[in-house]
């Protein structure tokens, strides 16, 4: 849908706002089971050796995302989805639902790991590698039924109907020049 680099960007940023809202409280829900209401009673969540409140927390995860979106996550999905299906022939439901699966299948082991880093209270235990792995391994078979799902059928319909919105007027133009 995004025809230039700033609709791409803009699409990047529409969907990381309405993703990180969900994957922030979806992580702290699995590294902290049912404990929610205690992360609110001790002050916040547990990141780089202190309490950061809620809203610290998703802003450092939203410049995460979106660098990564931006970097990672939108052109080598693209690729890979291309490499697969030819976007002049196929279907735009289709390929828009490849690129949704690639990208998914790029950033929730990137954003995992990220995840893994931050929110596990490493200052407090004794650092260990296998112990990263573990917990990064344990987010990502949580996080990548959740990601995809959520995004396949909820944030992507949604981001697209916005971008719509916001775009209409060039959508329109384009669709008189074709």
């Amino acid at each position: 849908m995004p025809r230039n680099q700033f609709q791409r960007m803009i699409f990047a940023l529409l969907t990381v706002i309405v993703t990180v809202h969900a994957y922030v409280f979806y992580s702290l829900y699995v590294v902290n089971g049912l404990n929610l209401e205690a992360i609110d009673a001790q002050g916040g969540v547990l990141m780089f050796g202190s309490f950061l409140p809620i809203w610290a927390v998703v802003l450092i995860e939203f410049v995460f995302a979106y660098l990564l979106e931006c970097v990672m996550g939108s052109p080598c999905s693209f690729r890979l989805a291309a490499k697969v299906f030819d976007p002049k022939t196929t279907h735009p439901v289709i390929f828009e639902s490849a690129i949704i699966c690639a990208t998914v299948g790029l950033m929730c082991p990137a954003m995992s790991l990220i995840a893994a880093f931050l929110y596990y209270p490493y200052p407090y235990m004794a650092f260990n590698f296998f112990t990263l792995l573990a917990n990064w391994l344990r987010l990502v078979c949580f996080n990548f039924p959740f990601a995809f799902f959520t995004q396949l059928f909820f944030i992507q319909p949604l981001i697209r109907m916005l971008f719509r919105l916001l775009f209409r007027k060039d959508l329109k133009r384009r669709a008189l020049v074709s």
